[in-house]
């Protein structure tokens, strides 16, 4: 949602204060707007070069202002004169200046609850728009600028300017193919891949894996931000190793057992190549089991300090790997003697935690809590794991033995 209302400023005039003081204040207000906006039209090294240009006439004219107009008004008509002169200058050199197609792309944010912003995608679909309604798009979302600012700037009463914006948000919407389906967060911008290792002749099936990827994820990711309260600050970074012997080593795991596929370290997660997954996994499985990894690196995001069985237990609950015949299977005999693995027994980093059923459990344990006590109560898990009496309104002791009660009746 634009935040480009600017209630808490009042215009500066050159007799008011310190002229320093003043055009400090007004570059700190408004650069990040002009670049935004410059950002549409040419590339981010140019885009930077102008926006300093700007200033610096802003700097030098600020004596000219005499408060006529909104402020930033007056700054980005100096900014259309700035981007009209680098036109005619790539003009005379045959470069293209509104190529949107071979710029980044660019994306409006809508905000769409008190966590999620939601990114829509419009860097190709712009060039559809004539040159005005671009204009009014650019200012708006992109500049920031109100509608009254839009108004004042492109010479139009404002009731106009939000018809025209009105027309061109609704002919996006069809140029994106359904506003739905484009109303997420780019995937582009919170996931990257590397591949570390691949030989040049599979490099086909690695874009084919690189697309699967990007297709789960593209998936899930805003369904997990939204669904445990929490919008990722920064990039994850995807490292695809091409066999589990190069896996193993990069992670300083030579000898690991084949089940081990993937693993995270800060906001990167490594996986080996679902093009040769091992013994133990299948193609689907590794690109599924990103899922897993996600969701993982989500909740430590969250709290750095959650338990293991909360952040391995909805890693596998929101991947859903694992079916219900094998979580019966794999684990009856230790619910039927009542073996089931405590939360202190879980807290372990070893190869020991797949042997005592650790993904099992965890799993189980997880689905219990969201089943019995609702989503609200594993968020307030996940952020105050040891208040267990104060959310799930029992003692670990009485949590774990209606845990037994609940395994019991569901196998």
């Amino acid at each position: 949602m634009s935040g480009a209302h600017d209630t808490d400023f009042t215009p500066v005039y050159p007799d008011e204060q310190d002229s320093n003081t003043r055009f400090e204040h007004i570059y700190a207000l408004y650069r990040d707007r002009i670049r935004s906006y410059f950002l549409l039209k040419i590339n981010a090294m140019v885009a930077d070069d102008l926006t300093q240009q700007v200033f610096m006439k802003v700097s030098e004219n600020m004596h000219r202002f005499r408060g006529s107009s909104h402020i930033f008004t007056w700054i980005f008509k100096i900014a259309q004169n700035t981007l009209k002169n680098e036109y005619r200058r790539l003009s005379r050199q045959n470069e293209t200046p509104l190529d949107f197609t071979q710029l980044e792309s660019q994306s409006i944010t809508l905000e769409f609850t008190k966590y999620v912003d939601f990114r829509i995608d419009i860097g190709a679909a712009l060039q559809t728009l004539d040159e005005k309604n671009q204009e009014i798009i650019a200012l708006r979302f992109f500049a920031d600028c109100t509608l009254p600012e839009i108004a004042s700037i492109v010479g139009m009463r404002e009731s106009a300017v939000k018809n025209r914006l009105y027309r061109a948000l609704g002919k996006l919407k069809h140029e994106l193919n359904e506003w739905g389906n484009m109303a997420i967060m780019s995937i582009e911008q919170l996931i990257s891949i590397e591949n570390k290792g691949s030989s040049e002749h599979s490099v086909n099936r690695l874009k084919k894996a690189n697309h699967d990827l990007f297709t789960q994820l593209s998936g899930n990711v805003e369904r997990l931000a939204t669904k445990y309260n929490y919008q990722p600050k920064r990039k994850v970074i995807i490292e695809m190793y091409p066999d589990l012997p190069t896996f193993h080593r990069a992670v300083g795991e030579a000898h690991a057992p084949n089940w081990f596929t993937g693993t995270y370290e800060e906001n990167i997660l490594k996986i080996v190549s679902p093009l040769n997954p091992g013994p133990e996994h299948t193609y689907e499985s590794i690109i599924k089991g990103t899922i897993h990894l996600f969701s993982m690196w989500l909740i430590e995001e969250i709290n750095p300090l959650s338990p293991k069985w909360i952040r391995q237990g909805i890693g596998g609950y929101e991947a859903k790997l694992m079916t219900p015949d094998f979580l019966k299977n794999s684990t009856k005999e230790a619910i039927r003697t009542n073996s089931i693995p405590t939360f202190a027994q879980l807290d372990d980093d070893t190869w020991d935690f797949e042997t005592k059923k650790g993904f099992q459990f965890s799993y189980m344990f997880v689905e219990f809590v969201i089943e019995k006590y609702g989503l609200e109560a594993m968020n307030q898990l996940i952020r105050q794991p040891q208040d267990l009496k104060g959310i799930l309104g029992c003692s670990e002791t009485e949590f774990r033995q209606k845990l037994v009660n609940y395994l019991n009746q569901l196998f």
